[in-house]
Formats: structure tokens, sequence, C-alpha cells
């Protein structure tokens, strides 16, 4: 699942970076036009294909994090004990769960060269302001992975607050591990879990990169 979510990650972090003008254009379409233009992008960057981390995470970091609504993200995550954490409790969730999904997910970013990406005509109309935009991701000798982009139309344009890989929702994965740490010690326990699964993926960077 993690590989997979990774291709969406990069695949968003491409499309969703568009100009203001292209936002007018269905998502669908949006995601059909820049998906090409990505796996053309992995397999010329050498670096991309070879798991350059600071390469990668500058990509994620340029490109995704001001596209993707991860307040609401984290707020569905928490699901009904996100109303027992304090604002300043609420921002530090968004912060460690953000770094947590671009930790997580972008080194995988330099396996896609060999991928192709089929992507479903949109069944809405130009009011809707909540989609789901259904994809599959297909790679040699395998069976194909259905990845669908749950997004939101807002002021800035469309942003995807969920990600859905073979069935299985991000967030609604994530949700059973929030509510198990904030039984177990509150919402105070959950941040310190994070923060620190978070300080060990990027010492484990550190330590791939110096290798």
């Amino acid at each position: 699942m993690k590989k997979y979510l990774g291709i969406s990650v990069l695949l968003a972090a491409w499309w969703l970076a568009l100009p203001a003008w292209a936002m007018a254009t269905s998502p669908d379409t949006l995601v059909d036009n820049t998906a090409q233009e990505v796996l053309a992008i992995v397999r010329q960057d050498k670096e991309l294909q070879s798991g350059n981390t600071a390469k990668i995470l500058d990509l994620v970091e340029a490109k995704v994090l001001p596209h993707f609504n991860f307040a609401r993200m984290t707020r569905l995550a928490m699901g009904k004990n996100w109303s027992k954490a304090t604002p300043e409790q609420q921002q530090e969730l968004v912060k460690e769960f953000r770094t947590l999904l671009v930790r997580t997910y972008s080194n995988a970013l330099s396996t896609y060269s060999d991928y192709t990406i089929k992507v479903e005509p949109l069944k809405s109309n130009a009011a809707d302001t909540d989609t789901t935009v259904k994809t599959k991701v297909m790679d040699s000798g395998q069976q194909p992975v259905p990845i669908d982009y749950s997004m939101e139309k807002t002021n800035d344009g469309w942003k995807v607050y969920d990600v859905t890989v073979a069935g299985v929702s991000l967030v609604t994965n994530y949700r059973s591990t929030f509510n198990s740490q904030v039984r177990e010690g509150g919402v105070e326990k959950l941040i310190k879990t994070l923060a620190d699964k978070n300080r060990s993926l990027i010492a484990a960077d550190k330590k791939a990169s110096a290798q």
C-alpha cells in the first residue's frame, strides 16, 4: 500500500501544481494529462530513479504540501477525537501527520518508471464541489491497482483530502491507530508517537544518504 500511495502523492503533486487557469479544467482531465507528464519526468530523471532522498523531498515539499488539505486529512483521521485536542494540539497533529505521510511515502517515488496510469472519465458536473477521481495503476504482469482521489473544490482550487488504494482509505487506515493512541494516553500520547516516528524516519533517511 505504501508503494502505491507514494505514486498517488507524486501524481497529485504535479497536477495540483498547475497554474490557476488550469484549475477550471475537470479534475479527471488534469490527472490524466499530468500523469503522463509525471511518468515521463520520472523516466528521464536518473536521480529520482536512484532514490535521491533530498531531491524527492524537495519535490514533495515544493509541489505537494501547498495543495493537499492536510488539516482535513488529519481531522478525518482523528474522527471524534479531533474535538478532544486543543487548538495548539490540533496544529501539532496536522504538522506531524503531514510529515509522516511525506516521509513514509516519498521514498517510493523512485520505482515508478515502468508504471502506466489510466484515469476513468469523471461522472460529475461543473457545479460539484466534492468529487472522486478514479485511476488504475498498471505494472507489467501485475493486476491493476485502483487508486481513488477524494477531492474538494475550494477558493484555492481542488485539493486532495483522502486517497483510497485498492479499497483502503488512507485516513480510515490511520484512524484506528490514532484512536488506540488516544485511548492509551490521550492526544499528547498520539502527538509523541507521531513525532517519534518522524524522527526515526528522518534518521533512517540521513543514514541511507551517508552510505
